[in-house]
């Protein structure tokens, strides 16, 4: 496991190791997975994180979790906790709730009794309901390849503005994802979303808040699209244009780029994109097939 900052190096107290900085707060080294169970694979699902990562979970069953965080992937059991579900292994605990509609999720690093979290890594969540509690239903929309095409990366996807609307307050705009590359690939789910200014730096006051179907279809399931060479997937990023006065908000950040990473990838790319969120969040719609225009919400 990665040594601490110099900090927080010779801390013992565990109350002490809680309230180190977010800069001692590196992920662990991922734990080697037991051998592959010959069960079917779980299909995983999609947290988006306040940081601008994502991650993915899969449940195989109900006693286990499969996490992929920054490229690496931890494998966790089930522990005991006083609500909602909560796994710790690979030095890692998960700890996940749901309550009206929203399904928010904390990774932490474990303590040096490797079975309570003390330091929080990502803060996470996700739309949720009865009827898809382990994950939404995916429905494929098939291409020229079909579903054994990979998933698409960074390096062969190149994003657009679309278009978009503007209504009493809010602010909504259609991104394309495009596959650039020379082979056909797939992609679904909620792509992970950052702001960064005009320097290059992430706007973490920020965060990022899946919203199922997004404005113009709200509630539908995830659709894997497989994209030809050339060919777009699309996504909304929708946000509030007035500043919350009755907190204190008098001026809100602008952004001039946005960094867009693909589900379950890695590798993310950028697009020159000024907007000026209120409330500090904004909405990500899960990919689809169409760029219909995306109607405005109501203030």
């Amino acid at each position: 496991m990665r040594r601490l900052t110099s900090a927080c190096a010779f801390v013992s107290s565990l109350a002490l190791v809680a309230a180190c900085t977010e800069e001692a707060a590196a992920p662990p080294e991922a734990v080697p997975p037991s051998p592959a169970s010959t069960a079917p694979a779980a299909p995983p699902v999609s947290y988006a994180c306040e940081s601008g990562q994502s991650i993915a979970v899969a449940y195989p069953d109900t006693s286990t979790a499969q996490l992929s965080y920054r490229g690496q992937t931890y494998v966790l059991r089930t522990a005991q906790s006083a609500s909602g579900a909560r796994y710790i292994g690979s030095g890692v605990e998960w700890w996940t709730a749901n309550r009206d509609g929203t399904e928010s999720a904390t990774l932490s690093r474990l303590g040096p009794d490797e079975e309570i979290g003390t330091v929080v890594l990502e803060r996470c969540s996700r739309p949720s309901s009865p009827s898809t509690a382990t994950g939404p239903d995916m429905v494929q929309v098939p291409g020229p390849g079909g579903i054994s095409d990979p998933p698409c990366k960074g390096p062969q996807l190149r994003l657009s503005t679309e278009g978009g609307d503007a209504g009493a307050g809010s602010r909504v705009t259609i991104i394309g994802v495009q596959n650039i590359g020379t082979q056909a690939c797939h992609i679904h789910g909620y792509p992970s979303v950052a702001l960064q200014d005009a320097q290059g730096r992430e706007l973490t006051a920020i965060r990022t808040e899946q919203r199922p179907g997004g404005y113009s279809r709200p509630g539908q399931a995830n659709i894997l699209v497989t994209l030809a060479p050339q060919e777009k997937a699309f996504f909304d990023i929708a946000w509030s244009a007035m500043p919350h006065e009755g907190q204190g908000e008098r001026v809100c950040p602008r952004a001039a780029r946005i960094r867009v990473t693909a589900y379950g990838d890695t590798s993310p790319v950028t697009l020159d994109q000024a907007l000026q969120p209120c409330g500090g969040r904004i909405s990500v719609s899960p990919i689809r097939a169409e760029a219909e225009p995306a109607p405005v919400p109501s203030a």
